[in-house]
């Protein structure tokens, strides 16, 4: 019997809520708010006349019930924002609700007087060693507020720590890359480290009159990649962070565990959960490992304990499904599929736009071998007039995000294929017109007249 049921069942006689009581019934009131299927009620939402929270809509709807669609509305596929999963965590609310009391860790510190949760540690490393996509039980964790802080913490946990900035660390990306790797690093300016741009300058200019002592560079490697979702590897050796955020099996084939020294992950791709601000990395090496905590506890005296205690609920939740019917990775799997299938349908009745192709692999979690189901469509604009991809996309209603962004060229855009069902649809329907469009542009115009009788009937 487990605590859990034990405390139910203690004394022989059903235990009954006291101070957890209100709490529930407001969140199940609030979850159980009709919105049209076209919106959600939280607790926080901004409430009514009559104290109540309010509805908060998809894109493209409105109302206070959600249930007035906005005629030709822009498409917003810019963002990462992964809602598609939230019917997942809707069928599964009460395994992975959390109810905590007012007094709840108090404390700056958790378990033994440290400000990371040791009992979310040992699922973290259970869930890797479980779905098979990265070696942890080797590596120290170390939390961050998503991925995002942890990408400055462990640039400057791998730069030069002598006390010197004779040779500061040299922090460069393959393009296209994810654009926080070159803007954060700018923005804090470090002394020890300092961004170098793209490795295909370095390895194009192996005999630079700069330094170019491998052991200096900082090379983020983001495998799959974002944008393009590509696997990718080291470039130039020397410091690597590997971010393997999207490296879980509803979004790519695994085909061996990730084993690199410097590892990145985020709640956000791993179940969809990025309003819960939470990710992790995987460090093989105890000295940069301090050092990247350092950083965190400096900045932030470590991540919140709700946070860690909701993320310890959730990956229990994945875990207790793994290979089930309810398995959280199938589940993604299988919408992705969908929404991939979809999507390049209607693009194939275009020669002017096209989207990568990425070859299927064997995949060890599904035991398989399978077609890819990237997050991104990495789209290109073949025509010689479309030289700004993002803003032939634009001029349709579609928003994306600018190949631009990661010193790619402006001939390509990503399209986000991960939100919500609603954001989606309205995607293919703006996608579906853009290429009608085009298919009504190149139709030859026929120069038959027709007898006027005939004209009359036509």
């Amino acid at each position: 019997m487990s605590w859990l049921s034990a405390a139910r069942d203690g004394g022989g006689s059903s235990h009954q809520l006291s101070w957890a009581l209100q709490a529930a019934m407001e969140a199940e009131a609030a979850a159980t708010t009709d919105c049209s299927g076209h919106g959600r009620v939280y607790l926080d939402s901004v409430a009514g006349e009559d104290g109540r929270p309010g509805c908060e809509c998809n894109g493209c709807f409105h109302g206070p019930d959600c249930s007035r669609r906005t005629l030709n509305c822009t498409a917003d596929a810019e963002s990462a924002d992964q809602m598609f999963m939230e019917p997942y965590w809707m069928r599964h609310a009460a395994e992975s609700a959390v109810v905590v009391s007012g007094w709840h860790r108090l404390s700056y510190f958790a378990t033994d007087g440290e400000y990371q949760s040791v009992e979310l540690e040992r699922h973290i490393r259970r869930l890797h060693r479980a779905v098979g996509n990265a070696v942890a039980d080797d590596k120290h964790i170390v939390f961050g507020t998503g991925s995002m802080k942890l990408i400055n913490a462990l640039v400057h946990a791998l730069s030069p720590d002598d006390g010197t900035i004779s040779s500061p660390g040299m922090v460069v990306a393959t393009a296209p890359y994810y654009a926080p790797y070159r803007t954060q690093t700018m923005m804090f300016d470090g002394r020890e480290y300092k961004w170098e741009g793209t490795t295909e300058a370095w390895a194009a200019n192996a005999s630079s009159s700069h330094p170019s002592n491998s052991s200096t560079f900082i090379e983020f490697v983001t495998s799959p990649n974002n944008p393009d979702f590509l696997l990718r590897k080291p470039v130039l050796g020397g410091r690597v962070i590997a971010d393997h955020a999207y490296y879980w099996p509803h979004f790519t084939p695994i085909p061996s565990p990730a084993d690199e020294d410097v590892m990145l992950f985020s709640a956000s791709k791993l179940s969809g959960h990025a309003g819960s601000r939470f990710g992790w990395a995987l460090v093989r090496d105890e000295k940069v490992a301090l050092r990247a905590k350092e950083y965190i506890e400096e900045s932030s005296l470590g991540e919140s304990r709700d946070t860690q205690l909701r993320m310890l609920s959730i990956i229990k939740v994945i875990l207790a499904n793994l290979h089930g019917k309810e398995d959280m990775f199938a589940f993604a799997h299988e919408e992705m599929s969908t929404r991939w299938t979809r999507f390049n349908t209607v693009v194939s009745g275009s020669r002017r736009i096209s989207v990568q192709k990425i070859s299927p692999q064997f995949c060890t979690y599904l035991n398989r071998t399978r077609e890819p189901t990237p997050a991104f469509a990495w789209v290109k604009c073949e025509r010689k007039q479309d030289q700004d991809c993002y803003d032939a996309l634009l001029k349709a209603n579609i928003i994306s995000w600018s190949g631009v962004d990661g010193e790619a060229s402006a001939r390509y855009t990503r399209v986000s294929l991960v939100k919500a069902r609603d954001d989606f649809d309205v995607l293919l329907e703006r996608l579906t017109d853009f290429v009608n469009d085009e298919k009504k542009q190149s139709a030859p115009t026929s120069s038959i007249r027709l007898p006027s009788d005939q004209l009359i009937q036509q």
